[in-house]
């Protein structure tokens, strides 16, 4: 079992930065990749960013490349997304996700563990 924990939303003005955080626990070891998902009121689920824990890799969505920046601190098992100049459109929960290493980092549905959420919104 992987316990996920997210903090850091809140409300932000548009062209203004804020970073939410992941926090894990429980059987994080071995290869694993943490993803960040966001969904909309009345909108599907959508891949944000995701990080392999070991090497490092990086991939993020179209829409926010350039602007969000995916990270992780192994000591404290928690990734971050920070994210920068921020658009009304980026507004949703965001849910941070754990998923061994198969299957591609954009699908929502190769993710075992999922945290609770936070909201993050833009206003313009």
């Amino acid at each position: 079992q992987v316990q996920l924990v997210e903090s850091g939303g809140g409300l932000v003005q548009a062209g203004g930065s804020l970073r939410v955080s992941c926090a894990a626990s429980g059987r994080t070891f071995g290869s694993y990749t943490m993803g960040w998902f966001r969904q909309a009121p009345g909108k599907d689920r959508e891949f944000v960013a995701a990080i392999t824990w070991s090497e490092g890799f990086t991939y993020y969505a179209d829409s926010v490349k350039g602007r969000f920046a995916i990270s992780r601190d192994k000591a404290k098992n928690t990734v971050y997304l920070q994210m920068n100049s921020l658009k009304p459109e980026d507004t949703a929960v965001y849910s941070c996700a754990f998923k061994l290493p198969y299957g591609p980092v954009q699908s929502p549905t190769v993710y075992d563990y999922w945290g609770q959420g936070t909201q993050v919104t833009v206003s313009s």
